[in-house]
């Protein structure tokens, strides 16, 4: 079931980035440039069949002249729900957005705020029941 829901949000992901790309009248090499990234690499996000960091990410959105955070959205790396969302923006967004940290570091951060949220998430849910 997890893959699936990859598979959707990369294929979201991917469908939007398409479309961006365009509209902005750029071919999947000239983006890919642009990027710094391979054409197969950037063909394999539009179809959803990889995942791009966050890096990436920020990247095509200077590149495509979007929102970064529309990007996370799209990419299942922030929660559209307002329900997480602190003074300022997201934490997602806070850590995504911290040059001092190396991307594992990100990504690790992220995997252990989510899953914070799920497990309080759960407690609730024991909660009410």
């Amino acid at each position: 079931m997890a893959r699936t829901k990859v598979g959707q949000l990369g294929g979201q992901l991917g469908e939007y980035l398409k479309e961006q790309r365009t509209q902005s009248r750029l071919s999947l090499r000239q983006l890919a440039d642009q990027v710094g990234v391979s054409n197969p690499y950037l063909s394999q996000i539009e179809r959803g069949l990889r995942r791009p960091s966050a890096e990436v990410l920020q990247q095509l959105a200077k590149a495509l002249r979007i929102s970064a955070e529309q990007l996370y959205i799209r990419a299942g790396i922030v929660s559209p729900d307002d329900s997480h969302i602190a003074v300022g923006g997201s934490v997602e967004l806070a850590v995504l957005n911290d040059a001092s940290l190396t991307e594992r570091q990100k990504q690790t951060l992220l995997d252990v705020y989510a899953s914070f949220i799920h497990q309080n998430d759960d407690l609730h849910d024991q909660s009410t029941a």
